[in-house]
């Protein structure tokens, strides 16, 4: 591969795994819910003490599907199967997105310790898992192909997003208390959406094609 190639796919892994990560940190879950919750009870300082959970607990996790689906690379159905699999899960992300109304806390009393629980929010939680086995594992993989500064790119940019964009809430509920409601997080939020579409999209393609169905 050529450098201008290279940069090019550097850079379009970095987009994707930026779009990937900014729609998961904006997506209502347990651990945007916790981020809130820890804003609003306490100050903004905890909120992104909780944010920050996800560099504290997610490596593991890529670890672990990056080993399985290495493991599986032979057996193309399976990785077919894998990657329809995370195309169904971007199109429920993503229609969840364009369907949002807002997010409804309801909030608790509770002794300042933001980072524990959102560390255990995030291990507890079944969507980095899914993520990971189903989308994010199988992207790096495709970008490894390229590179190995592509899929750091890819891996870079989902969690620079990720977790800024959790941050980036959490000061802006702690100026803004109406904000979670606000027309302005309902158009990102359905601009995401659209986005997630388009990626599942492409997910479908390339399950089929690892199936040999296209």
């Amino acid at each position: 591969m050529n450098s201008e190639g290279g940069s090019i796919a550097i850079m379009n892994y970095l987009i994707t795994g930026g779009i990937l990560g900014l729609s998961a940190g904006f997506s209502p879950g347990p651990l945007l819910a916790l981020v809130i919750s820890e804003t609003l009870r306490y100050d903004i300082k905890a909120g992104v003490t909780v944010a920050l959970a996800p560099i504290l607990t997610d490596l593991p996790i890529i670890f672990l599907s990056l080993f399985i689906l290495a493991k599986l690379s032979s057996f193309h159905t399976v990785l077919g199967v894998i990657s329809l699999l995370g195309g169904f899960l971007l199109l429920h992300m993503g229609y969840e997105s364009i369907r949002i109304k807002g997010v409804a806390l309801s909030l608790q009393p509770d002794p300042p310790e933001s980072l524990k629980r959102g560390i255990l929010v995030n291990v507890l939680s079944p969507y980095p898992y899914l993520f990971w086995i189903s989308v994010g594992a199988p992207t790096t993989l495709k970008a490894l192909n390229q590179s190995a500064v592509a899929a750091l790119s890819f891996i870079l940019g989902f969690y620079i997003l990720l977790v800024g964009s959790k941050i980036f809430l959490a000061i802006l509920v702690g100026k803004s208390r109406s904000f979670l409601t606000d027309k302005l997080y309902l158009v990102i939020m359905r601009i995401l959406g659209a986005a997630l579409l388009v990626f599942a999209v492409f997910l479908f393609r390339d399950g089929l094609k690892a199936m040999k169905l296209l």
